[in-house]
């Protein structure tokens, strides 16, 4: 898939959950940190894909917060491979156009990845080629608590709030929401990412392991998506959707349900 997609072909907006690190490590009997370092190698391929093809905005998983979870040794080693990416590729983010956002709880994590995260946030701030928001220590759930929480403090009131009020505060609410969600690795479930901005993206899962996905499988992913329609719970400019008076099921078989 080159440049001259169709623009209405192209998703907006795309979300990834990038898994399957640790597994293409073991296929290759290397430690699990060998694996998130070339997890990191395939985002900046990812990042520039995206430009290339005139995606707007690009949402990663970075750090869930169940993350936490794992070995300590394991998650101090990404803590510190973050830190080393930042510091090596923030110049040419920052050079080719890119702006990172951060959303997560970030009151749990080390002053120094915080700060880290932050510099690179205010760094990139007036840049608008492609806004990269990296989701780190971030979980679904918890951003629905604290967008309530929010309107709450803001003197919202319960008749007040409804799906707009409520996504004011949302941690993306500067976004649109996905277009395209994509998950790597061959798991079939949204793992509490962006639970409330999905509820209407087009969902696309591969059993390519993160490290090998590159801009041929970007371009899988955007032709998937290509050949969907989008109806909102509406039957679609088609008629045929489901729903429709005399739909069938059989002529569905590509399209996302709504």
């Amino acid at each position: 898939m080159s440049k001259t997609l169709v623009a209405d072909l192209v998703p907006r907006h795309v979300a990834i959950v990038m898994d399957g690190n640790g597994r293409w490590a073991r296929k290759r009997f290397m430690p699990r940190g060998v694996g998130h370092k070339a997890g990191v190698d395939a985002l900046l391929k990812v990042v520039q894909a995206t430009v290339d093809r005139g995606i707007g905005f690009l949402t990663v998983f970075a750090f869930s917060s169940e993350n936490w979870k794992r070995p300590e040794e394991e998650v101090s080693g990404l803590m510190s491979l973050l830190l080393v990416a930042l510091s090596k590729y923030l110049a040419k983010m920052n050079a080719d156009g890119v702006s990172i956002r951060i959303v997560g709880d970030l009151d749990n994590v080390s002053d120094k990845v915080r700060h880290a995260l932050l510099d690179a946030q205010a760094a990139t701030a007036r840049n608008d080629k492609l806004i990269l928001t990296v989701a780190f220590n971030y979980g679904g759930r918890w951003d629905i608590v604290q967008a309530a929480r929010q309107a709450m403090a803001a003197g919202v009131r319960p008749e007040q709030l409804d799906e707009a009020a409520l996504s004011r505060y949302m941690a993306m609410s500067y976004a649109p929401d996905p277009d395209l969600f994509v998950r790597t690795g061959g798991e079939v479930r949204l793992s509490n990412f962006l639970l409330w901005q999905s509820a209407y993206a087009e969902l696309y899962f591969t059993d390519c392991l993160w490290p090998d996905f590159d801009h041929r499988e970007l371009d899988k992913a955007i032709a998937s998506y290509a050949r969907r329609e989008r109806r909102f719970g509406d039957v679609g400019s088609s008629g045929e959707g489901d729903g429709a008076i005399g739909s069938g099921d059989e002529d569905n078989g590509s399209r996302a349900q709504a």
